[in-house]
C-alpha cells in the first residue's frame, strides 16, 4: 500500500501505512489518542469530531476521542480491527477523495511538535524472566555449576513491579540510591547505586482483560494482547544483590521503567509471526495449560537493538555505539503463555496493564541483553571516546531499537525507546 502521507513511503520509515501504531501525544493545550504516520501524528479526537470516523460504532469513536488508551483496549479485538480499517481508507493513497483529504490534512500533527505521554494508565505492572539465555548466562555469574533454578523450564518466573515509577521514552532517569554491601564491607551502606544497567525488553499491553477467578486459556490469549511496546527495566544491580533473598526484586528496579510511546497492533506483526524456538532435546514439555494455541505462530519475528552514547561523545560529535542485538524469538516462553500464566491463578488482568518479558537475549556473544551479562568477557566495554564502561555511568544515553522485517515487506519499525541517566539525588 502507498500512504498520500509521502513521509510515510520511504524505504527506512519505522511508521508506514502496514504499521499504524497507537499512542498519546500533547500538542499544545491538546492531549489526544493518536495514530504514527511516517513522521505524522493522526489525531483520532480531531478526526472523530470531523465526522470522519462515523462508520465506527459510537463506543469505538468515545474511545477514540479519549485521553488515553484503555477505554479503547477495553472493547475488543473486532473493535481494534475496525479501527485500523478506518484509519488505513483515510491515509491510502487510493481509497480517499481529495475534499476526504483536505479534512484528514488538519487532522496530522507533526511528530517533532508534539510530546509523547504514556499512552494508557497502567494500573500493575509485571515483568518475567522468559529469556533462557538471559537466565542461564545471568545464573552462571552466581552458580556456575547451576545457572537454571529447577522451576525455570517449567514455570514462567515474574514478579510484580511498580507501575508508578513507569515513564515515556525520553524522560530523564534519575541514578537510585539505596542499600549495598561491598564484598569486603562487614555492613551495608547507603548512597547512589555503583553499578546501574539497563535490560532491553518488550513490554505487552493487555486488552480487555479476565473477571476475578475466570483464567484466559492459551488459546485465547492473543484475544487479550492490544499490542507490543519497547521496554528498558533500568536495574541497580548493586542495590539488587543485597536486597533480592529472599523475596526477589524491590528497590533495585522501581525507580524507573522507561517504555516507548507508539504501541504496535499485533495486526501490523502478523506478517512476522514465526515459530517459538525448539527446546532442547530433553527439556520438558510444557504443561498441558501452557501447551495449546498456535504454536506455530506463537513467536514473532522482531529485532531488537541497543545502543549507547555518553556524555563525551556527545560533544565530541560521535553518535551511538551499538552494545547488541537480539530478537524476540529467541523466547523460551510465548507472550501468550506468560498472558495465561499470569491468569491461571485466577489473577485478573484490566485493560492497560502492562506485562515484559524480561531482559532478551540470544545465545551467542553479541546478544546480550544488558551489562550484567558482559560480565563473562575479559576486558570491560570499549567506547569510541575512549571510555570503558562496566555499568551505566551518569550523562549516558541508553537507546532501545525495534523492527520487523521481511522480503517483499514494508518495514515495520517501533520507534525508540530512549533514557539518559542523571546524578543521584543528594540526601539533605
Amino acid at each position: 500500500m502507498k500512504s498520500w502521507v509521502a513521509s510515510a513511503n520511504q524505504a527506512d520509515c519505522d511508521f508506514p501505512l502496514e504499521n499504524l501504531p497507537y499512542g498519546v501525544f500533547r500538542h499544545g493545550r491538546r492531549t489526544a489518542i493518536g495514530v504514527a504516520i511516517g513522521d505524522q501524528i493522526l489525531d483520532l479526537q480531531a478526526c472523530a469530531k470531523q465526522g470522519l470516523m462515523s462508520e465506527l460504532q459510537p463506543e469505538t469513536i468515545a474511545a477514540c476521542s479519549q485521553e488515553t488508551l484503555n477505554s479503547l483496549m477495553a472493547l475488543g479485538r473486532s473493535a481494534w480491527i475496525d479501527v485500523r480499517e478506518v484509519v488505513t481508507a483515510l491515509l491510502d493513497e487510493d481509497s480517499i477523495d481529495s475534499s476526504t483529504r483536505t479534512r484528514v490534512e488538519t487532522s496530522l500533527v507533526p511528530m517533532r511538535d508534539a510530546e509523547m505521554q504514556l499512552p494508557a494508565q497502567i494500573g500493575d505492572y509485571t515483568d518475567f524472566y522468559a529469556s533462557i539465555h538471559h537466565a542461564t548466562r545471568v545464573g552462571k555469574l552466581f552458580r556456575p555449576d547451576n545457572p537454571l533454578l529447577p522451576n525455570y523450564k517449567y514455570v514462567p518466573i515474574g514478579y510484580h513491579g511498580r507501575a508508578s515509577s513507569i515513564v515515556v521514552s525520553g524522560q530523564e532517569i534519575r541514578r537510585p540510591s539505596g542499600q549495598t554491601k561491598p564484598p569486603s564491607a562487614i555492613e551495608p551502606v547507603f548512597g547512589p547505586s555503583r553499578s546501574l544497567d539497563y535490560e532491553l525488553e518488550v513490554g505487552i499491553f493487555v486488552g480487555p482483560g479476565n473477571a476475578l477467578g475466570q483464567p484466559i486459556a492459551i488459546d485465547q490469549a492473543d484475544e487479550h494482547i492490544f499490542g507490543l511496546c519497547l521496554l528498558n527495566d533500568w536495574s541497580a544491580r548493586d542495590i539488587q544483590s543485597w536486597e533480592y533473598q529472599p523475596l526477589g526484586p524491590f528497590l533495585a528496579k522501581n525507580f524507573a521503567t522507561s517504555i516507548s510511546p507508539w504501541i504496535v497492533s499485533m495486526e501490523a506483526l502478523a506478517p512476522f509471526r514465526v515459530p517459538m524456538a525448539d527446546r532442547p532435546d530433553g527439556d520438558p514439555a510444557a504443561l498441558p495449560y501452557l501447551a495449546g494455541g498456535d504454536f506455530g505462530r506463537a513467536g514473532i519475528d522482531l529485532k531488537l537493538e541497543v545502543f549507547l552514547q555518553s556524555e563525551q561523545m556527545r560533544q565530541l560529535g560521535i553518535g551511538p555505539l551499538q552494545l547488541s542485538k537480539g530478537s524476540l524469538r529467541d523466547l523460551y516462553w510465548s507472550l501468550a503463555q506468560l498472558l495465561t500464566h499470569h491468569t491461571s491463578s485466577g489473577c485478573n488482568l484490566r485493560p492497560g496493564d502492562l506485562l515484559a518479558t524480561g531482559t532478551i537475549s540470544g545465545p551467542e556473544e553479541g546478544s546480550e541483553g544488558c551489562l550484567l551479562e558482559m560480565k563473562h568477557r575479559s576486558t570491560p566495554l570499549g567506547l569510541p571516546s575512549g571510555e570503558k564502561r562496566t555499568f551505566i555511568e551518569d550523562g549516558d544515553r541508553v537507546i532501545l531499537r525495534g523492527y520487523c522485517e521481511k522480503p517483499g515487506l514494508p518495514r515495520i519499525g517501533f520507534g525508540e525507546c530512549t533514557g539518559q541517566v542523571s546524578p543521584a539525588h543528594v540526601a539533605v
